[in-house]
């Protein structure tokens, strides 16, 4: 039997986690064709398709709308496991709602390397030179497009319901 606890968090957790994981997908991926479709020339499909190379190689580049839709689908997975990790930071360190602002903003940029320097170099993403102009617009991206709204919707939804 489950502790009254562990039910109300479990309770909690799933509006909250698939809320912000939905809101960061969808501010992230919109970043992403505006800004790099910009930058590159590229429209979404393209966009998706390198998305899905993480997961599949450079066949991904070949599949279409069915590889888009994998590059979509990998997209959101990505953006509800950070909203996930965040939502059970904050049971443990109250403080990461108590101030969403500041600690939602590093939580971006923390996201942003650990995407950068753990997932995408284990994946079968085809590698790319550094670049530091690049660095900054994905920091900036990630500040605003996945760790704010993560924290905002995580402690708008959550932070009466510990």
């Amino acid at each position: 039997m489950q502790s009254a606890v562990t039910q109300n968090t479990a309770a909690h957790a799933f509006p909250a986690i698939l809320l912000a994981g939905l809101a960061c997908g969808a501010l992230d991926i919109t970043a992403a064709f505006v800004v790099y479709g910009n930058m590159f020339h590229v429209g979404p499909v393209r966009i998706l398709h390198n998305v899905a190379s993480g997961l599949l190689g450079r066949n991904a580049y070949s599949g279409g709308l069915a590889t888009a839709a994998v590059g979509l689908l990998c997209h959101f997975i990505i953006a509800l496991g950070a909203a996930t990790v965040f939502f059970f930071l904050s049971r443990a360190f109250p403080f990461l709602l108590t101030q969403a602002v500041l600690w939602g903003a590093l939580y971006g940029v923390a996201v942003y390397f650990f995407m950068n320097r753990v997932v995408v170099p284990l994946s079968n993403v085809a590698k790319t030179p550094f670049s530091f102009k690049m660095m900054i617009i994905g920091v900036i991206i990630h500040i605003f497009c996945v760790g704010l709204p993560i924290a905002l919707v995580t402690r708008r939804l959550a932070i009466g319901n510990r």
